[in-house]
């Protein structure tokens, strides 16, 4: 506008403005209720579409996939965040060493608000046992329906 441009970017965590209230406000970081609804609106229209609709996924990858599938993978890139990592880490507690570093902490699993959308670190408040705590119903499905 008037030779400025104006624009809201994409913020993988913690937004660096304040100006919609300080967090990334739903435009970056990884939110569990958005992702649940999304794997759940993916599988009904798969009943709907069946298995011959296919879309690429992810975009530009040339690879085809139901939308049962993507539900999947969503759904596994969610899980890994709560998994050990090959380094015995887990996404979610980023690099604190206090849960690296003390075994009797190593398995007690945080619920975060949100979560960093490309390292995976839990962030916000740690005690969302309401949304967050849905990881529970992606690991049953997954372990349901991934062969």
């Amino acid at each position: 506008m008037d030779g400025v441009c104006y624009s809201v970017g994409y913020e993988p965590s913690e937004s660096r403005s304040r100006l919609f209230g300080g967090n990334s406000n739903w435009r970056g970081p990884i939110w569990m209720p958005v992702n649940i609804l999304l794997i759940e609106a993916l599988q009904k229209f798969h009943h709907y579409l069946g298995e011959e609709f296919k879309v690429e996924f992810p975009t530009g990858s040339n690879h085809f996939f139901t939308l049962w599938e993507i539900s999947l993978q969503i759904s596994e890139r969610l899980k890994k965040i709560f998994m050990k990592d090959s380094a015995l880490n887990r996404p979610l507690f980023g690099s604190s060493p206090f849960f690296k570093e003390n075994k009797e902490f190593t398995e007690d699993l945080l619920f975060f608000e949100y979560f960093d959308a490309e390292t995976g670190e839990g962030l916000g408040a740690s005690h969302q046992t309401g949304w967050t705590a849905m990881i529970a119903k992606i690991l049953l499905q997954l372990g349901k329906y991934r062969k």
